[in-house]
């Protein structure tokens, strides 16, 4: 596959801090969390909200009453009646298509400034009725006299109120029916990545982002306050504590007899939202604006189901390989952590003879990755995984790494729950 012909660039981006779901339902919807951290981005741009030729929002899980949340997102902003808008799915790089897909606009001479982005409030993820309980209100609503209604009566069990858990089938792949953990073990077993190894990676990611914040590296995060008063700042899920003997304790979720994926090594169920502004060269020229970086190229790859988590892998290498470049050209790489095991898994299928070899096609091994270039402020381990907003969340870090850094080119990416991967190299502007 062929790259990008032209550069399309990113003018600016922000995102909610990320705030981890706690058993119940957060302060905000996935409309409120897109809307606080546009606001702020967009105002301080040279143009105003009603200038963007079009808004895209990545969502995997959007409530109902935020149908086409790209639209809603748009209007609340103060984009006005005329900007259109619309919302795309990719389930953990929908933020990441959302921003494919301006480029894609913008590439083709359709769209010249785009907001685009993700968002996801997991913690509103509804419990549902399960198919007994909607047959049952079905023959009740169904019934017209009392007689019809007393037989449907007796027909009800209290069984038939148990919930269907929404998240849990949503993380659950329907053709290998596995859980997005059990693909994980599955990868940790592959490149024998033991428990401690994913405890060690799991504490390191709270660490780094410890040391970023401590830093000021998350420029880009606009706190929020909700209806209460109650200010929010930081990624809430970020802990200090997390130690490989502290990890060490914790149960295994997805395999309880021989697993080592537990809570503490896998990515938080969380709400937030990123947001990025994109433009074209003729409309950076036109504002006299200067870009944050830029979007030189994208890749969207496929591999089996049950293995997701080396999507990445399967992204990255072919859109390293037609621009020449191996893992170590690149000054940043940021790869989103589902998993501790399969993060681990992306860097040993790379340094892998055979699995390059068989998997992608190469001569030999691509090569190992420079730790210190890879997550330098951690990843969702430690910050969260709204799966709608991540993946614009690893392309705004990665610019930002660059900006602060004085790097010059980068790349991102994610696993793809279904056996996909999606990543973009980026480059400081």
């Amino acid at each position: 596959m062929s790259g990008m012909k032209q550069k399309v660039y990113v003018i600016d981006g922000a995102r909610t801090p990320f705030l981890k779901a706690k058993g119940k339902p957060g302060p905000f919807s996935g409309g409120d969390l897109a809307v606080a951290c546009s606001r702020p981005l967009v105002a301080r741009q040279k143009f105003a909200p009603t200038a963007f030729d079009e808004v895209i929002v990545g969502a995997a899980m959007p409530s109902a009453d935020e149908a086409n949340i790209g639209r809603v997102v748009a209007l609340r902003v103060g984009c006005g009646d005329k900007v259109p808008a619309w919302t795309v799915m990719r389930n953990c790089a929908s933020g990441m298509q959302a921003l494919d897909s301006a480029c894609a606009n913008i590439l083709a001479g359709r769209s010249h400034l785009v907001l685009a982005g993700g968002t996801d409030a997991m913690s509103h993820a509804p419990l549902l009725f399960g198919p007994a309980m909607v047959n049952w209100l079905a023959d009740w609503y169904a019934a017209k006299s009392f007689g019809q209604r007393a037989a449907t009566a007796a027909k009800f069990r209290l069984a038939y109120l148990a919930p269907v858990i929404a998240i849990l089938k949503g993380l659950t792949d329907p053709i290998v029916k596995l859980s997005m953990g059990q693909t994980a073990e599955i990868v940790a077993k592959r490149f024998g990545i033991d428990r401690q190894m994913m405890d060690a990676f799991a504490a390191e990611s709270h660490q780094r982002a410890l040391a970023g914040r401590a830093a000021g590296h998350f420029t880009e995060i606009e706190p929020i306050i909700d209806a209460k008063g109650n200010v929010y700042k930081d990624d809430d899920g970020v802990r200090t504590d997390s130690t490989p003997e502290r990890l060490a304790k914790l149960k295994p979720v997805f395999d309880r007899t021989y697993g080592n994926v537990t809570a503490g090594n896998s990515s938080q169920v969380t709400d937030g939202a990123a947001m990025l502004v994109l433009a074209s060269e003729e409309a950076v020229d036109k504002l006299g604006v200067k870009p944050l970086g830029a979007i030189i190229d994208s890749q969207w790859s496929a591999l089996d189901p049950a293995e997701m988590g080396l999507g990445p892998v399967h992204a990255i290498t072919p859109m390293l390989l037609r621009h020449g470049m191996g893992l170590n050209d690149l000054d940043t790489l940021e790869i989103n952590e589902a998993f501790a095991g399969q993060a681990l898994g992306c860097l040993a299928a790379w340094e892998s003879e055979a699995y390059c070899k068989e998997k992608l096609g190469l001569d030999g091994a691509l090569g190992k990755m420079d730790r210190s270039k890879f997550n330098v402020d951690g990843g969702a381990i430690a910050i969260g995984h709204p799966i709608g907003a991540s993946g614009a969340r690893v392309v705004l870090h990665a610019l930002k790494t660059l900006e602060r850094t004085g790097g010059k080119r980068a790349a991102a990416s994610l696993c793809i729950g279904g056996g996909q991967g999606g990543a973009m190299l980026l480059e400081r502007a």
